[in-house]
């Protein structure tokens, strides 16, 4: 079967990993006009379960050596003094997880090279026009090419144009949670090494962490807004103008980092929203990651999701011979649970994280302050639970051992 994917962020290249592996022949298409290089984008969490699929990948070891490693968290308040907090000792909590964190465009670049000599890649065009019938989907591209499919599948992200083209408008399947995430690279004058700055206001924060690996250094800013603000994700200077507004009236080093992320060729700000859908697949199309179910930019697991959704997807589509219609069902079966748990955690983590007022502010600090001087054991104890043990708890299925999913009747 020849099944295109749109999309070579991270979902697109492990599914397309995937396919290939069991014996499809996936097209990946892409609008960006070359493969993700660098260290781009903010760090990214893979929990258990995605772990699990690099694993299953061989590129876990590698992973590892690349991993995103911040000992140190120091939170820096308006009007009050920092507080020091050692996050290896909060990791314990978290020891059996194995969770890693790592840059986003690393992780691209890493999941793109394990398929780059096998799967055929087409940069710098993007899917125009699907038109399916009962045998595959014809396919237009904005370069004037096309092509025939037996599949079709959106890994394109937050803003699919899979999705649109074949559910619908955005703006009917899209909910905002009530905040947005901006972040890009500015150098690291601040000679950070291992550790994070986090600056704290009313319904704003900001950080600044290392990339060790170039020296320089990230920002991220995660404001609130009940009501979405009106901006085209593709227009980098509004939305440059629109974090500058603001935070325009903070002190700290924000004026600094406003003009940092002036020169930021890799700025991005995008709103924090779900996807909610009722289905991910319709006739022969179906999306994958946050095309179909994001759970809200970094505050729901949603790179987890993805790369776990990708392998499941390729996985049925193998157990059932290629017959989408049931591959598709069991697919949304499999994953529907961890999607809605996953769902389910990112407005109280954006809820907590961004104070909501002043007494926000002064509570989070002495909880923080609590946190560091309580035993190990009960520190454990207090932090086993919550998001991050939500996000870790998809048990993938077997590989040695896959299950029997019988075929339709139409299909054998």
């Amino acid at each position: 079967m020849d099944i295109l994917i749109s999309g070579a962020g991270v979902a697109g290249p492990v599914l397309a990993y995937w396919l290939q592996h069991y014996g499809f022949t996936p097209v990946v298409v892409e609008r960006t006009p070359q493969p993700r290089l660098g260290l781009g984008g903010h760090a990214v969490d893979l929990f258990a379960p995605a772990s699990a699929v690099m694993d299953r990948m061989g590129l876990l070891p590698r992973l590892r050596a690349v991993a995103v490693e911040t000992s140190a968290l120091r939170y820096e308040r308006p009007g009050g003094s920092p507080i020091e907090v050692d996050l290896r000792d909060i990791s314990e909590a978290f020891a059996d997880n194995r969770h890693l964190e790592i840059m986003r465009g690393e992780l691209a670049v890493i999941v793109h090279a394990a398929t780059a000599d096998r799967v055929d890649y087409r940069f710098g065009d993007s899917i125009a026009t699907l038109a399916e019938d009962e045998a595959g989907i014809d396919v237009t591209f904005d370069s004037g090419r096309s092509g025939r499919f037996d599949l079709v599948i959106g890994a394109d992200g937050l803003h699919s144009t899979v999705r649109r083209l074949v559910f619908g408008p955005e703006d009917e399947v899209s909910h905002h949670l009530g905040g947005y995430l901006a972040v890009g690279t500015l150098p690291n004058y601040r000679e950070l090494s291992t550790h994070t700055v986090l600056y704290n206001a009313v319904d704003r924060i900001a950080a600044m962490y290392p990339v060790t690996q170039t020296g320089q250094a990230r920002a991220v800013f995660l404001f609130r807004r009940t009501t979405e603000l009106v901006s085209d994700h593709r227009d980098i200077d509004a939305q440059r103008r629109l974090l500058r507004a603001e935070y325009r009236a903070e002190g700290w080093e924000i004026p600094r980092l406003l003009d940092e992320m002036d020169r930021a060729d890799d700025f991005y700000l995008d709103a924090i929203s779900q996807i909610r859908l009722d289905s991910w697949s319709r006739g022969r199309v179906s999306l994958v990651g946050d095309a179909g179910y994001a759970p809200g930019p970094a505050v729901g697991g949603g790179t987890t999701l993805a790369v776990v959704g990708a392998y499941l997807l390729a996985r049925v589509l193998a157990e059932t011979g290629g017959a989408h219609e049931h591959a598709f069902a069991v697919y949304e079966q499999q994953l529907g649970d961890y999607v809605r748990r996953c769902r389910e955690v990112a407005p109280g983590v954006l809820r907590r994280g961004i104070p909501r007022s002043r007494t926000h502010l002064r509570f989070n600090a002495a909880a923080t302050r609590l946190l560091t001087r309580l035993p190990a054991t009960l520190r454990k104890r207090l932090l086993a639970g919550g998001a991050s043990s939500t996000l870790s708890s998809f048990a993938l299925p077997d590989e040695s051992t896959p299950p029997d999913i019988e075929a339709p009747e139409h299909a054998r």
